[in-house]
């Protein structure tokens, strides 16, 4: 289907990864591509010399709706706001709106198993990649991406038939899709991105677009113990199987934790897949992670000994719960890929014992209610910092009626923080990173967050 996009035009709205990949696809298979993103030309200016020779104009500063004129499509990188003006009025023209990962979907012969989640998606794609690359033939290749960083619609001439496809699809992808994965995993659905969704319904719908366009041949896997992901099995044509700590009584296909063992069961017989203490990753929320990437396993029919080599090989992934270094009995934690409060208390019940914990960053409009009774009973020293600080301040106040029972500082910046850490910290203490917060305030990503973190506290005296 790659050929048909000869001599069409195309806006790619956002230049960043996706939007790159994007243009770079459009411009290879011979469309005029108009690359707009709302940074002046003065801080993207090198993207020019990334396509020089190609057929590829550019619109930065804005998204004027004039762009739209004899255009064929519009795609959207990740986190463009569908109320942008420019897609609003792409839409009363009947313009197709896309993603890249539509058009991968579109276009790829290879198998491919989708990942989605409020939480744990990367984490998991990377674990069933692992697994998948640990228990195919060599001949076979395992390729893992998606909204985990590399967009695989740059490697579509690439991947065989024969491949395998681990892809980690948002809910930002996935509400333009089409195209169902093979294999569809669902890790939870919890309040997230409500600044872009507005409503859990709109949130819950685009996430089931997963699902949605499988059919009988599809499998679906699903959290069980979580009510979001269970409260979508009426959406399942294909085989399911779902995943959670305890045994379950019915007669489906489910994966679950039995005398430290990750296991499966048919239905009848129970077999035990992988030791819980071969996961390397701390917390609760990876057992999770690694009993999905368990279940796609057991939907494929992989052997064991393949799933375990792969679970034990995922030792640490950057910006998650990554430990940056230990000073004077100090231990430094980078969770910056923790952007809603359900991840910071997650990340905390991960790292446990006293806590120096670092909040803030660009809200999402999500409740920070739960969290603020977490930290009521945890006491942690309490760090506060970006364009949501005021905002968390005064849910934290709220909880304590305006007495706080923990210290709780407030500063403007990351680097502020981080000071402010090392000066309030004590032996035996971590220093957690886990925003709860985008870092859409300060920087590009939460991957530029997370390195300006560690830089900060590699750089401590």
């Amino acid at each position: 289907m790659m050929d048909h996009w000869q001599g069409k035009h195309a806006i790619v709205i956002g230049a960043a990864r996706q939007g790159l990949a994007a243009t770079r696809f459009f411009a290879k298979q011979g469309a005029r591509v108009t690359l707009t993103d709302k940074l002046p030309e003065s801080e993207l200016g090198q993207i020019r010399q990334m396509f020089r020779g190609l057929p590829v104009d550019f619109a930065f500063g804005g998204h004027p709706v004039e762009l739209l004129d004899g255009v064929d499509l519009l795609c959207l990188s990740g986190g463009v706001p569908l109320t942008l003006p420019i897609v609003t009025e792409a839409e009363k023209r009947g313009i197709p709106i896309t993603n890249d990962s539509q058009i991968f979907m579109e276009s790829v012969k290879a198998k491919v198993i989708g990942i989605t989640g409020s939480a744990g998606k990367t984490t998991t794609t990377m674990l069933t990649g692992a697994v998948a690359k640990a228990a195919m033939e060599p001949c076979v290749k395992v390729w893992v991406g998606g909204n985990i960083g590399m967009p695989m619609i740059d490697h579509l001439e690439e991947i065989e038939p024969e491949d395998w496809v681990v892809l980690e699809l948002s809910s930002f992808q996935l509400d333009q899709m089409t195209i169902s994965p093979q294999i569809a995993v669902i890790l939870n659905i919890t309040p997230n991105h409500l600044d872009r969704h507005k409503t859990m319904q709109a949130y819950t719908e685009a996430k089931s677009r997963i699902l949605n366009f499988q059919d009988e041949n599809g499998i679906a896997i699903l959290n069980r113990e979580d009510a979001g992901a269970d409260g979508l099995k009426n959406l399942v044509k294909g085989r399911l199987i779902t995943f959670g700590f305890t045994k379950t009584d019915s007669s489906e296909p489910a994966v679950f934790i039995q005398n430290d063992f990750i296991c499966f069961t048919d239905g009848s017989l129970v077999e035990k897949l992988v030791p819980v203490k071969s996961l390397k990753l701390p917390g609760r929320h990876n057992l999770v992670n690694a009993m999905a990437a368990c279940a796609v396993g057991s939907a494929l029919s992989f052997d064991p000994k393949a799933m375990r080599e792969g679970i034990e090989s995922v030792t640490g992934i950057p910006h998650r719960l990554e430990l940056v270094r230990e000073k004077d009995g100090i231990r430094w934690y980078n969770d910056s890929i923790a952007t809603a409060p359900e991840r910071v208390m997650a990340a905390m019940q991960a790292i446990g014992g006293p806590l120096v914990l670092l909040l803030g960053g660009r809200d999402k409009d999500l409740p920070w209610d739960d969290l603020a009774k977490v930290l009521n009973a945890a006491k942690p020293k309490v760090i506060l910092f970006g364009e949501a600080a005021e905002l968390i301040q005064n849910a934290l106040l709220t909880h304590e009626q305006g007495k706080p029972t923990y210290p709780i500082w407030r500063v403007d910046s990351l680097g502020e923080a981080v000071r402010q850490a090392n000066e309030s910290a004590i032996s035996g203490e971590s220093v957690l990173l886990s925003p709860g917060g985008t870092s859409f305030d300060a920087y590009k990503d939460f991957e530029v967050r997370g390195e300006h973190f560690r830089h900060l506290v590699e750089e401590l005296a």
